[in-house]
C-alpha cells in the first residue's frame, strides 16, 4: 500500500565523536607482548593443516615461530613471499573458515591460534619500520606486460612480474588503485588509508606503472593491449550487482549495496552520508553484512537483513553474522523479496517479503508474506560478470565468467585472467591474490621459454 509520507534519509544522525568511535579499527592490532604470548600457543605442526587451508600457502608455522623469536620483519617476509597483500588479507580474510578453522587448537579446544592477528602484527611491523622493500627486483628483462584491473589479483600479478624483472603497466578504471581493498570492504576493517599504503608498498618494488581512469572496452581493448604488450592479465572483477527482479527496482531508495559501500569508503565526512531510519538489506553474504553493519553504525535505527534460506546457507561466516548482530542488526531467515512498497512519489517506502521453505534442496515460497518498513532497500544478492568490455576479443566464457586453465591462461595466446572474473573464482581477496601469483609465474615461464 503506497504512502504519501516521504522517506527519512539523512546524514548527521550521530555526533562526530560517535562516527569516529563507530568506524575505528574494530579489531585492534596485537602489541609485541600479546603477539609473543599468542605465538607461543602454536604447536608448529609438521603437517601444518593451517598452511594447507591457506589459499596462498603461507608457511604459517614458520612465520609464527619467527614472531615467537621476536623477528616480526622476518615473519612478514615469509608472509609476503606467498601473499604480497598479506597485510590486507590479515584484516579481511575469513580466517575463521580457513586457517584458523583448520588449527589443531580449534579442534582440541575450540580456541584456535589467532593466525590472522599474528599475520597483521608481522606485516604491519615491517611496513611501518622497514627502511627498504623486503624484495629485490631481478635485472630488467625488457618484456612488457599489461595488467587490467588494480585490485588484489592485478596487484599480486603485477608485483610478482616486476619481481622477475618485467615492466608492468596496470590499467585501472577507477580513480584509485586497490579494487575491493579500496572500495569494497567495511571501513572499520581497514582504517588510516591502509589500502593506499599497501598499494605504495607494492609499487616500491619498482617496474610498475599504474594508469587510472582507463576502462576496458572504452579507453583500452584486449586486442590493442595484446598487440602492444608481450602478455596481458585480466583482473577486472565483477562489475554488476544482481537484480532483485522486482517491479520498481529503479525507484529512489532501492540501492546497490556495493556502490553504497564504495561511497562510504571514499567519504571525507561520514556525517554527510545519507542513511535511512529504517533499512532492509537483501542477501546473505559479506556484502550484506558489511552494508547492514555500517548503516547501523551510521545511525540507522532499525536495520534488517532478509535472507531466503536458513543461517547455514549464508555465505557470511558465523563470526561476521555475530559481528552484525552485536552492532544491532537483525538477521531474518527464510524470507525472499516479493514486491517493493512505494510512496506516492515513487520512492521506496518498504518491501514485501515472502516466507520460504526448502524441501529436497528446492526452495519455494509459502505464500505467506510480511511487509517491512524501509527508507532504504539494499541489493546484496551477489555480483555478476560484465562481458561487454570483452566484445570482439574471442575470449571463451564458462558459466558467465572468463574460462582459464589451471595456470589462469585463457584460450588466447598471450592473455591470462584471475580473481573474481574467472570461472573458478571464490570471490575472496586471498584467492584473487593467489590467482594473480599463479598467472604471473605462468607468464614469466612462457616469456622465458
Amino acid at each position: 500500500m503506497a504512502s504519501e509520507v516521504t522517506r527519512d534519509v539523512t546524514g548527521g544522525r550521530l555526533e562526530q565523536s560517535e562516527y569516529a568511535e563507530n568506524f575505528s579499527d574494530y579489531n585492534p592490532p596485537l602489541n609485541r607482548h600479546e603477539a609473543a604470548v599468542e605465538a607461543d600457543r602454536c604447536y608448529f605442526c609438521y603437517d601444518a593443516p593451517c598452511t594447507i587451508a591457506c589459499p596462498t600457502s603461507i608457511d604459517i608455522p614458520l612465520f609464527i615461530r619467527q614472531i615467537s623469536t621476536d623477528n616480526p620483519t622476518g615473519a612478514a617476509k615469509t608472509i609476503f613471499e606467498e601473499n604480497i597483500l598479506g597485510g590486507m588479507c590479515a584484516r579481511v580474510c575469513p580466517t575463521e573458515t580457513l586457517c584458523e578453522e583448520a588449527c589443531v587448537r580449534e579442534a582440541a579446544e575450540g580456541k584456535p591460534v589467532k593466525i590472522g592477528q599474528l599475520q597483521r602484527y608481522a606485516t604491519d611491523t615491517l611496513m611501518r619500520e622497514a627502511s627498504e622493500h623486503p624484495f629485490e627486483r631481478a635485472e630488467p628483462t625488457g618484456r612488457k606486460i599489461a595488467v587490467v584491473g588494480a585490485g588484489p589479483a592485478g596487484l599480486s600479478c603485477a608485483h610478482r612480474l616486476a619481481l622477475h624483472g618485467h615492466d608492468v603497466t596496470v590499467f585501472e578504471a577507477r580513480e584509485k588503485a586497490g579494487g575491493l581493498s579500496e572500495y569494497g570492504i567495511a571501513a572499520y576493517k581497514s582504517v588510516n588509508n591502509f589500502a593506499q599504503n599497501e598499494v605504495q608498498f607494492i609499487l616500491d618494488i619498482g617496474g610498475i606503472t599504474i594508469e587510472t581512469g582507463k576502462k576496458l572496452g572504452a579507453d583500452i581493448t584486449i586486442e590493442a593491449l595484446a598487440s602492444q604488450y608481450d602478455a596481458v592479465f585480466l583482473g577486472i572483477g565483477l562489475a554488476n550487482v544482481n537484480a532483485l527482479g522486482l517491479d520498481g527496482e529503479d525507484a529512489e531508495g532501492c540501492e546497490d549495496a556495493v556502490e553504497y559501500i564504495a561511497r562510504l569508503r571514499q567519504a571525507s565526512d561520514l556525517a554527510a552520508l545519507p542513511v535511512g531510519r529504517h533499512v532492509v538489506v537483501i542477501g546473505g553474504g559479506m556484502t550484506a553484512i558489511d552494508v547492514a553493519t555500517q548503516t547501523k553504525l551510521l545511525g540507522a535505527e532499525e536495520v534488517t537483513i532478509a535472507y531466503r534460506r536458513g543461517q547455514d546457507g549464508m555465505n557470511a561466516s558465523e563470526y561476521e553474522q555475530e559481528l552484525a548482530q552485536t552492532n544491532g542488526v537483525t538477521i531474518r531467515h527464510w524470507l525472499q523479496p516479493k514486491a517493493l512498497v512505494l510512496h506516492g512519489n515513487g520512492s521506496v517506502a518498504g518491501i514485501e517479503l515472502e516466507y520460504t521453505s526448502q524441501s529436497n534442496g528446492t526452495l519455494s515460497g509459502t505464500g505467506e508474506t510480511i511487509t517491512l518498513k524501509a527508507d532504504q532497500v539494499f541489493k546484496a544478492i551477489g555480483q555478476k560478470f560484465e562481458s561487454h568490455p570483452l566484445t570482439g576479443s574471442s575470449l571463451d566464457l564458462d558459466g558467465g565468467r572468463i574460462k582459464t586453465d589451471e595456470n589462469r591462461k585463457t584460450n588466447l595466446n598471450n592473455v591470462w585472467a584471475g580473481g573474481d572474473c574467472v570461472r573458478s573464482g571464490e570471490d575472496l581477496t586471498v584467492v584473487s591474490v593467489e590467482d594473480g601469483k599463479i598467472a604471473a609465474e605462468s607468464i614469466h615461464a612462457t616469456l622465458s621459454a
